[in-house]
């Protein structure tokens, strides 16, 4: 019978080894402390086993809870993703689930600090007087005209990005970027090592040492293997870099434009800093520069690196003549190359302003495809299309047509004339030995003349063998061929670092502006006084706490985008709605109704006076309903409790029968049994009809049971009848209703009529008690002019047809004429 294998220990014997490392190691802790309080052998073992098992246990246990709660976060998980919410902690930080290879991954959401925007905002708004940039907030977007290395703006943006991309040293993007520089030291390592060994083989060849070639093939095999791996690392870390920088980017901008502040509002209808595509800085502009800073520690590290190793590899064969030569190709090539430079950064940071404009065009016609439908309109939008495609075409053309030229004069340069250079340089040794014996030793000619010696070893050097020489080329010619390679990617990513300073500048421009919207950073131009209603002319005050809807002497303005002035609606607007005073606002169109509810929301600015307003926006608060119907993305529960995610339901103690009860006071009990169940998820706002859209408004109105509710247009699709039921439930739950609306009909669920538009400038305003004789006076007042407009029909008809009989007289004659002439 075979022997049985060693190599396979039993599970009795590995269980024995670890017992007794574990006793060993606590016997010399144990044997430290005893010299104290000596112990017998028999109490040392004890202990030790107690321990080893105490250990054990823990482990286990240990185990045991991680386990448990894994099971119990994949439970969880797979809630949440069904639900499409998230949960929030105590500390602030949101947890979020993602699906990957099939299960729900945990995904920690740790929102920015305060403090942290603070720090930053003065590199975004207080650049140095150094950089050229202004120092106000009078400018939009930065200069994109940057040139690299050159340009101080560039360097202080990039430095400023970086803040936030690499916000400490012990952060995950510090480690792979340590890593992924580990990696190029290693790869130009190996690019030594390989240049050896293939001047070591073909010096083998020649000499036909054949031992010594196949040694020197195998360890050029393992080489080459290292050197493949280390290139795909490279690769994987560049990646992981640029996923890392994108990830802290999306986040902190994320932070600052979906806030309490409402600057994904003001930054498209007030600011105007980056234009109407923020989508386009966001999810486009910010993954290039990403891209590109990540690419750009391959493009300028690996070839910094080979420069500074190979040059002085390659001084030891050659000595400082051949070096100085190849700097002095260095500073002509990118002189050279610097002057026929495009502006790429401009050309950049244009073309995406362009794909910007081209992209918002088409989503504008996406959200508004049934609008232009019934308008039939689609022609005009294809012509508007193809316009702004064409001028993009044109663009892009002559970009063409400005890099053909440098790219020729580029690649001839780089490739051909540094190759050709190359060789004449790693002939040297070859056809000067001295060249390589002065490399050798610096102080040779100085010797030479005192010394017989020089000369034996100098005719020595030249009798050497060809399979030196031989290998002596290959080496050089390698390295040489590295370090063109090295000056190629070097001069290449110059031009990438332009290309670099167009994104850069863009993202740059996205997070001012943000900065900028945060802080209501609008100041004073020194030069003159701001427009009348500009950004930099808001002197109102809003207070918010207050139990009730008040404004004081606000005057209703109609933004326009900074620094430009606004337009005044109404002059002087005073209003004081109390709890349980019901306001309904009419007027004619553009009078500046819902101007008002924009104002007391906080999403135009209140240019002067005071305005008071609760302080929540949703339960005991105030609550707006907006004209245009929204609907959300995801469940039908998420479309009754929005803004609220399954999780805030659940801490408000909300369950799902006291939404079937929402939905049956909103006369929308049906939509649960008709579409699947609360679970069910739909593109909505194709699914709901105009009349249910504007129920489930009311449904979340009933949802929330805010206080004060602001009620735009929200019940123009919905019968009268409906209509009725809707606002007397809302007021059976003590909710104060303003109501903005043209409909008469109204008047009788609410206390006051605020009419705006009146006067012969239409700026003038008038407050009535509903059912007071002031009222009533004005009611008759209106009935008087309709009428007097009514008795003016009779006497307009009898004239219209007399001007049809006489231009039926002269239509005749003009006929018969005709006919006599043919």
């Amino acid at each position: 019978m075979a022997a049985q294998s060693t190599l396979r220990i039993p599970p009795s014997e590995r269980f024995s080894a670890l017992f007794d490392r574990f006793y060993e190691r606590l016997i010399s802790i144990i044997n430290q402390w005893q010299h104290r309080n000596p112990l017998s052998k028999e109490a040392t073992q004890r202990i030790a086993a107690v321990a080893f098992l105490l250990a054990i246990v823990t482990i286990g246990y240990r185990g045991y809870r991680w386990r448990r709660r894994r099971r119990r976060q994949q439970e969880e998980g797979r809630k949440l993703l069904r639900l499409n919410s998230s949960k929030k902690l105590k500390d602030g930080d949101r947890v979020i689930y993602v699906k990957r290879k099939g299960e729900p991954s945990r995904v920690v959401i740790h929102p920015t600090k305060a403090t942290t925007f603070d720090a930053h905002r003065r590199l975004f708004l207080n650049p140095p007087p150094q950089t050229g940039m202004p120092q106000d907030a009078t400018w939009s977007v930065p200069s994109t005209n940057v040139r690299p290395g050159l340009n101080l703006a560039f360097l202080h943006q990039v430095m400023a990005l970086l803040n936030i991309m690499v916000p400490r040293l012990a952060s995950k993007e510090a480690a792979l970027i340590s890593m992924h520089a580990t990696c190029l030291l290693a790869r130009t390592y190996l690019t030594i090592v390989v240049a050896k060994l293939e001047g070591k083989i073909n010096g083998d060849l020649v000499s036909g040492k054949g031992r010594s070639f196949c040694k020197n093939i195998g360890w050029f095999l393992l080489s080459g293997l290292l050197g493949a791996s280390v290139n795909h690392q490279i690769k994987f870390l560049q990646a992981k870099i640029s996923i890392a920088f994108r990830t802290r980017l999306t986040r902190y901008i994320h932070d600052l434009y979906l806030n309490s502040t409402l600057a994904y509002y003001k930054l498209q209808n007030l600011d105007g800093g980056v234009g109407q595509g923020a989508d386009q800085f966001i999810t486009h502009d910010v993954t290039l520069f990403c891209d590109a800073a990540a690419n750009l520690f391959s493009s300028l590290g690996k070839p910094l690196v080979d420069l500074f190793v190979l040059n002085f590899q390659l001084s030891r064969s050659l000595g400082r003549f051949g070096v100085g030569a190849l700097l002095v190709n260095y500073c002509f090539t990118a002189s050279l190359l610097s002057k026929a430079t495009p502006p790429f950064g401009k050309l950049k940071a244009k073309e995406g302003h362009k794909e910007g404009e081209f992209r918002s065009m088409h989503a504008r016609l996406i959200a508004n495809a049934e609008e232009v439908a019934f308008y039939a309109g689609g022609p005009t939008e294809k012509k508007q299309l193809n316009a702004e495609f064409k001028d993009l075409k044109h663009f892009m053309e002559g970009v063409y047509r400005a890099r053909i030229m440098y790219h020729t004069l580029e690649d001839y340069v780089l490739k051909y004339s540094w190759s050709a250079y190359g060789y004449i340089i790693s002939s040297l040794p070859v056809f000067l030995p001295m060249i390589g014996e002065l490399a050798q030793q610096p102080g040779l000619l100085q010797r030479r003349a005192s010394n017989k010696e020089v000369s034996d070893e100098q005719g020595q050097n030249k009798s050497s063998s060809s399979s030196e020489r031989m290998e002596q080329f290959i080496l050089n010619r390698q390295i040489m061929l590295n370090l063109a390679d090295a000056g190629t990617r070097m001069m290449y990513s110059i031009k990438e670092l332009s290309e670099l300073a167009g994104y850069t500048s863009r993202v740059f421009a996205l997070i001012s502006a943000l900065h900028r919207v945060n802080a209501d950073a609008y100041y004073k131009p020194r030069s003159r006084y701001p427009e009348l209603y500009s950004l930099a002319d808001v002197e109102g005050n809003i207070v918010r706490g207050f139990d009730g809807v008040r404004l004081e002497n606000v005057p209703i303005v109609a933004p326009s985008l900074w620094p430009n002035g606004g337009e005044e609606l109404i002059d002087n607007l005073n209003l004081h709605v109390h709890p349980g005073e019901h306001v309904l606002i009419t007027g004619p169109n553009g009078s500046g109704k819902s101007s008002v509810a924009r104002i007391v929301a906080g999403l135009w600015p209140t240019y002067r006076g005071i305005t008071c307003r609760p302080r929540e926006t949703g339960q005991d608060g105030i609550m707006f309903l907006p004209q245009r119907p929204y609907l959300t993305q995801g469940t039908l529960r998420d479309q009754v409790i929005y803004p609220h995610t399954e999780s805030d339901m659940a801490a408000s103690e909300h369950k799902d029968r006291q939404l079937q009860e929402v939905l049956d006071q909103s006369r929308l009990g049906y939509l649960v049994s008709r579409e699947g169940g609360w679970d069910t998820m739909k593109t909505w706002k194709d699914v709901l009809s105009g009349g249910e859209k504007q129920r489930m408004g009311i449904a979340r109105l009933l949802y929330h049971e805010p206080k004060y509710a602001s009620i735009d247009e929200g019940t123009s699709a919905v019968s009268s009848d409906v209509e009725g039921i809707l606002y007397e439930t809302c007021k059976a739950k003590g909710i104060t209703l303003i109501t903005i609306s043209t409909r008469a009909s109204l008047k009788r669920y609410h206390d006051y009529t605020l009419t705006l538009g009146l006067g012969e400038d239409a700026s003038g305003y008038e407050l009535l008690r509903i059912g007071t004789k002031s009222e009533k006076e004005s009611v008759e007042k209106e009935l008087q002019e309709l009428r007097s407009r009514l008795e003016q029909v009779e006497p307009l008809k009898h004239r219209r047809e007399e001007i049809d009989g006489e231009l039926n007289k002269v239509w005749t004659v003009n006929m018969q004429d005709e006919v006599a002439e043919e």
